[in-house]
């Protein structure tokens, strides 16, 4: 019997999102690995702006985000009039597709992209258009060739989730320059403070009237818990998606933490380095196993197993040894394993781990 009451199209099509694990069973010393989450935490300026909000929790937070706005802009030169927050910028992905989508349109996203994109896209009833990559690299070339009177947004991860790679400036000026006028580019750069100087296309936003640029605090920040995000724009759109953002989107705490997390650049400066460093010694390390990777400019190495089946034993082999790491099947990536990169004894644990179910010596 068909219910009476039916979702709009589209909505059944999304598969729910499914968050790194964070358990296993029978174990009880996990180092969880499937998030791409600070190993560090979050900076010990932030922990105490949000503890000092606590005598406040029963006051309504600022509408404009105003003092974080401004924190943003001090540090990264920019204008704070055209940034927008949001509760992550999954919140900024889905309000731009509410905004500038919907049925009879079109939203590109990359074969290996972020699954948000899709989810957003169908959420707004518009037509998600999967594009394909070269050897785990965005294609751009693929994605112009992809786009339709029908196309409103393109979303590029730049670097990319989940395989660390990463496109040029030039490349992603380029396809800015022929995206067609009513086309626009989404640049995420969820990842962009694991690359030193880069700016995740601040000065091409500037630049251009089609292109935004959102950003996180939950990656290098260590604020993934408290869910603060933010896009730079254009005017019109940022004017465009704070008509559609909920008045008090972000609370206090998330607000105060992340003004003082941002403010704090030594803790992203220590953060960067050392992330670098294990990253070029796990990678390293992995492929003398055998298990290759792509160059990773992320806080992650994607691992390359022989086959699904060998990527399924190995997460399993993982797991059962309290190592938890990210199975990305549903990225199109069935014989691979996305690995954060973790402290040193954290990744040093990993590469016995796997070593022991290579049947080699670490």
């Amino acid at each position: 019997m068909t219910h009476a009451i039916e979702p709009k199209a589209g909505i059944l099509e999304i598969a729910p999102y499914q968050g790194g694990a964070s358990h296993a069973e029978g174990v009880a010393d996990v180092v969880k690995l499937s998030s791409n989450e600070n190993p560090f935490g979050a900076p010990e300026s932030a922990r105490e702006a949000l503890r000092k909000t606590a005598h406040l929790l029963h006051r309504y937070p600022p509408t404009d985000h105003r003092d974080l706005r401004r924190a943003i802009a001090d540090v990264h030169g920019l204008d704070a009039d055209r940034i927008v927050c949001g509760a992550g910028s999954d919140e900024l992905i889905h309000m731009l597709c509410v905004a500038y989508t919907g049925p009879g349109t079109e939203v590109i996203h990359t074969e290996h992209g972020f699954a948000m994109y899709r989810i957003s896209a169908l959420a707004s009833g518009a037509t998600p258009i999967e594009v394909p990559e070269h050897e785990r690299k965005v294609d751009i070339d693929a994605i112009l060739d992809a786009v339709s009177f029908r196309t409103r947004l393109v979303f590029i991860a730049n670097p990319a989730n989940p395989t660390g790679t990463m496109l040029g400036s030039n490349e992603i000026g380029r396809l800015a320059a022929e995206l067609p006028e009513h086309v626009l580019l989404v640049l995420d750069g969820a990842y962009a403070e694991y690359v030193e100087g880069y700016d995740g296309g601040a000065r091409l936003v500037d630049k251009r009237e089609n292109v935004v640029m959102t950003r996180t605090f939950s990656k290098i920040y260590g604020l993934g818990g408290l869910r603060v995000g933010w896009a730079y724009g254009p005017a019109p759109v940022i004017d465009v998606l704070n008509r559609v953002r909920g008045p008090f989107n972000l609370g206090l705490a998330q607000l105060e933490a992340a003004e003082a997390a941002v403010r704090d650049q030594d803790f992203v400066d220590r953060s960067r380095q050392e992330n670098a460093r294990m990253r070029t010694w796990l990678a390293k390390a992995l492929a003398e196993l055998g298990v290759p990777s792509d160059t990773s400019t992320a806080n992650f190495v994607l691992a390359r197993l022989d086959s699904a089946e060998e990527a399924d034993a190995c997460e399993a082999h993982l797991r059962a040894n309290g190592l938890l790491v990210r199975k990305v099947a549903g990225y199109k990536l069935p014989n691979c394993l996305r690995i954060t990169v973790g402290d040193e004894a954290s990744c040093r644990r990993v590469v016995h781990a796997i070593a022991g179910f290579k049947g080699q010596d670490a």
